[in-house]
């Protein structure tokens, strides 16, 4: 079992800035692979980005690729996602979530393989 709790949410102006943490406990956090994802209202949950268990491997969705960065510190039990040049696109709750099973190469990036989820934090962008 792990614990997933996110932070650094909240309300910024188009072209902004944010960085989300994800703290992990309860289990070693560097065996499992780590993913953000986000749900904005009225819309299926998506996949952001996800990391391997050392960093090497990352994965984003084309939307983000080179606004997000992912990141984690394992020392710290703690995952990233770095946001900027941020748009009204990018309003959602943002999760994030532990994959328990991938052991090698590229993350996954469907909620169904991940099996540990955060309660989420909330992204708003205004124009």
């Amino acid at each position: 079992q792990v614990q997933l709790i996110e932070s650094g949410g909240g309300l910024v102006q188009a072209g902004g800035s944010l960085r989300l943490s994800c703290a992990a406990s309860g289990r070693t956090f560097s065996s499992f692979y780590m993913g953000w994802f986000r749900q904005a209202p009225g819309k299926e949950r998506e996949f952001v980005a996800a990391i391997s268990r050392g960093g090497v491997w990352l994965s984003y969705a084309d939307s983000v690729k080179g606004r997000f960065t992912i990141s984690r510190d394992n020392a710290k039990n703690t995952v990233y996602l770095q946001m900027s040049s941020l748009t009204p696109d990018d309003t959602a709750i943002y999760y994030c979530a532990a994959d328990n099973n991938r052991g090698f190469g590229a993350p996954y990036k469907y909620p169904s393989e991940y099996d540990y989820w955060g309660q989420g934090t909330q992204v708003t962008v205004s124009s």
